[in-house]
């Protein structure tokens, strides 16, 4: 039996990229050594680095004039790490606008009112995170530090389709967007934003790993509270190797970088997201058994929720969903239901296999 992981994250990786860790594991390259116990300074995982720094900047075409980092602590602890970085570049103290579209949202929120004042622009939460605010209902302040998104809501399934103008009336302000849960999944222009940030593990790794994509002029600007570790400027100074990285998270997100490099790069997993969102999102919209109740317009690629409206069903349904090898379907205990994550690694097969067994579940019991 085929086993297709839907989880939300950790998330399924490439067949390809975890046979080829397996193969590497007791020794890398000739090395002698597992990627583990290598030194994050010797000359073997500093090649890794290198080969996995440059293959995610020519992935998302990232200008020169943007550092990546490769840190710990989650896209969560970013959240605390962005304000400590960015708010230093205003007089104290400084305002912070976020646009509320659902529950990553809520937390960047919470944590950014630690440092700065907050200006909640716009919220769906009157929708119950169905739709994301109509840009020109969005209350920016002139001079904020930052205007913050999180342009994919992995736990209640919407996703900007187009990148937000903020500049204008903000006086400048950078865009900064937790991309956690769609980075990689569709081209985006790097230039258009101040700071993008995604935890690795969903369409890049395994946890541990954030990504930081950072523009050179937002940098060096930390509050003096901000450790040294989450401090910018010199993670960008020592190239990511400040303190120990999560080593082994940036081989395995290398090891994608080269698998999506393979398969076409981002314009193929694009087309591939698309084909997959539709097939299940068109099955949803013609069932009765079945709703997704996100306004079609802000529907996510990437994290489909999808309810059952006779909720007394659920469990025969998972149950059902178990025995056939489709995993991890559960909605997020905040919301109900179900979901689907179609992440880069989840091939068409899964998503036809979720779509043939939802069929037969609702001859059965529709």
């Amino acid at each position: 039996m085929t086993v297709y992981n839907f989880s939300a994250g950790p998330a399924v990786l490439p067949k390809e990229v975890l046979q080829q860790a397996a193969a590497e594991m007791l020794d890398w390259h000739g090395s002698g050594m597992s990627v583990m116990e290598m030194s994050h300074r010797g000359k073997e995982f500093i090649s890794i680095y290198e080969a996995a720094e440059r293959d995610l900047r020519e992935l998302l075409a990232v200008p020169d004039n943007y550092r990546i980092l490769f840190m710990q602590g989650g896209a969560l602890a970013e959240n605390a790490i962005v304000p400590m970085n960015l708010v230093g570049r205003k007089a104290q103290p400084a305002t912070i606008d976020f646009i509320d579209t659902g529950s990553w949202s809520a937390k960047s929120i919470k944590e950014a009112k630690k440092y700065a004042n907050v200006n909640v622009a716009a919220s769906a939460a009157s929708n119950k995170y169905s739709a994301i605010p109509g840009r020109d209902s969005w209350k920016l302040s002139r001079d904020a530090a930052y205007v913050h998104i999180c342009s994919n809501e992995t736990i209640d399934g919407t996703e900007y389709h187009y990148v937000p103008d903020v500049a204008a009336d903000t006086g400048g302000a950078p865009l900064v967007a937790d991309m956690s849960s769609h980075i990689l999944s569709r081209a985006i222009d790097v230039s258009k934003y101040g700071v993008i940030y995604a935890g690795a593990q969903k369409n890049i790794g395994p946890a541990g790993v954030t990504i930081v994509i950072v523009r050179d002029d937002l940098i060096g600007h930390a509050l003096p509270v901000c450790p040294s570790a989450f401090d910018w400027k010199l993670v960008a100074e020592n190239n990511s190797m400040y303190n120990t990285p999560p080593t082994y998270g940036i081989y395995i997100a290398g090891l994608v970088f080269q698998w999506l490099k393979r398969n076409g790069g981002v314009a193929a997993m694009e087309l591939a997201n698309i084909a997959k969102a539709d097939l299940l999102y068109d099955y949803l919209d013609a069932s009765g058994l079945y709703e997704n109740r996100i306004a079609p317009e802000c529907r996510s690629r990437m994290n489909v929720p999808f309810f059952l409206r006779d909720e007394s069903k659920n469990d025969a349904f998972l149950a059902g969903a178990k025995d056939r090898g489709l995993l991890q379907l559960k909605g997020h205990k905040s919301v109900g239901g179900m979901r689907a994550s179609i992440y880069n690694a989840m091939p068409i097969e899964g998503v036809r296999a979720l779509v043939e067994y939802m069929k037969e579940f609702e001859k059965q019991h529709g």
